[in-house]
């Protein structure tokens, strides 16, 4: 990219071009003063679009580049929605929605207040901002009413949700038991393809439930990430863990994970061993994607995976730090979403090769939605840290894997590093 009114460039260095939207005026509600909120007053919108055009110019094809009638009808639309105190918020609300398109690199917004009310002469009061896929908007995008969605809109980041029918039966997990016996060493994953996957009997852990809304830490938020969906919706989780006999804490999680109300276990990916990324040093992790199909709102499947992670003694002491278990929501249907406590999908997921090439060994053709997403195969190939996978066990729900029993203050791992 570059400075926030120099040129953007694309990861090449390459000068991205521009589409200009400007002029856009509507009547609004926002300011801090009730006669602004009561009376409304004019405001002006202009967009800076940045973007790479020539696809859509070789092939004359609209769906390749930014629809701007489309856009000129959104800015009005957030314009004229919900009233905001600040022309601040206004202008992140504007730039959220531009570029939840996924053809867009970044974005320049200038929101005019020119009737603002000040009690000196003046021309106009101007708020600019310019927001990328690396300084994303502090706001979410905002989404047309369902009715006759566009084709192709900025901002359409949520449709009606029709499940299809998985080729994978739904995974039931049942009480898990101490592991015994020996295994072999895991052959390379595409041996065989996963389908489901069964866990052997063992003790049964009590079912964990989301935590009540006192018992979780820091402010409790209400917007449409605690909203249920109308129907399930199929959404990925994340495990890790480094501490401890690590294999057998995925496989209690993951259990556990199954038994909350309202979430059903789909699939779970080969478990992976990966070299740490970033943090001090510290043992390898062993990591795997679950699938699921829940019907809880956002933040109570975000609190569920919480209350699995305090179950196993989780202490977040310090930043990517070891970890007993760490359990991150990944993706929760196509949800485009930026709260202080939650950001769909997960920010850093399309450049960590620990979630990308387990999931895309359950899931080949997975998409991972938004800002830095595509396909899922595609991004774990080429993932910054995709050299730190040093293998990946196909069996690992049903059989204990000798590598993958190393406790954290037991010495070097089985192998040595890189192994």
């Amino acid at each position: 990219m570059s400075d926030a009114t120099g040129p953007v460039t694309d990861a090449r260095g390459n000068r991205l071009d521009q589409i200009r939207l400007t002029g856009v005026s509507a009547t609004g509600y926002h300011g801090v003063f009730e006669h602004e909120k009561r009376d409304g007053q004019t405001f002006v919108v202009d967009v800076v679009v940045h973007l790479d055009t020539r696809r859509a110019a070789a092939g004359d094809d609209l769906r390749h580049t930014l629809h701007y009638g489309e856009l000129a009808e959104l800015v009005v639309a957030v314009i004229e929605g919900p009233a905001y105190d600040l022309i601040e918020t206004l202008a992140e609300r504007i730039a959220a929605t531009v570029l939840a398109d996924g053809t867009v690199s970044a974005v320049d917004v200038a929101v005019h207040k020119p009737q603002a009310p000040i009690a000196v002469p003046f021309g106009d009061v101007v708020v600019a901002i310019r927001r990328d896929r690396t300084k994303l908007p502090a706001a979410e995008p905002y989404v047309p009413p369902v009715t006759a969605p566009p084709t192709h809109a900025v901002g359409a980041v949520e449709q009606p949700l029709e499940i299809a029918p998985l080729d994978v039966a739904p995974l039931v997990v049942p009480p898990l038991e101490p592991p015994t016996g020996t295994a072999q060493l895991p052959v390379a994953p595409d041996d065989q393809p996963t389908t489901a996957f069964t866990v052997p009997d063992l003790e049964a852990p009590a079912p964990i439930a989301a935590p009540a809304d006192d018992e979780v830490v820091g402010e409790v938020v209400t917007d449409r990430l605690d909203v249920a969906p109308d129907a399930p919706v199929d959404a990925v989780l994340a495990f890790g863990a480094n501490l401890g006999n690590a294999q057998e804490t995925l496989r209690a999680a993951i259990t556990e994970i199954g038994q909350v109300p309202g979430i059903e276990i789909v699939d779970v990916s080969p478990l992976a061993r990966t070299a740490p990324v970033g943090g001090p040093d510290q043992p390898d992790f062993l990591n795997a994607v679950v699938l699921v199909r829940t019907s809880l709102a956002p933040r109570e499947l975000l609190r569920a995976a919480q209350a699995v992670e305090q179950a196993h003694g989780r202490e977040r002491l310090e930043h990517w730090g070891p970890r007993t278990l760490d359990v991150d929501l990944i993706v929760y249907g196509t949800v485009l979403a930026v709260t202080e406590d939650l950001e769909l999908p997960h920010p850093r997921a399309h450049e960590r090769a620990f979630v990308l090439q387990p999931w895309a060994q359950v899931d080949p053709d997975a998409f991972l939605p938004g800002l830095g997403g595509g396909p899922v195969a595609a991004l774990a190939a080429t993932a910054p840290d995709r050299e730190g996978v040093r293998w990946l066990a196909l069996d690992w729900l049903t059989a204990p894997l000798p590598a993958a029993h190393w406790e954290a203050d037991a010495g070097p791992r089985p192998g040595g590093p890189g192994a």
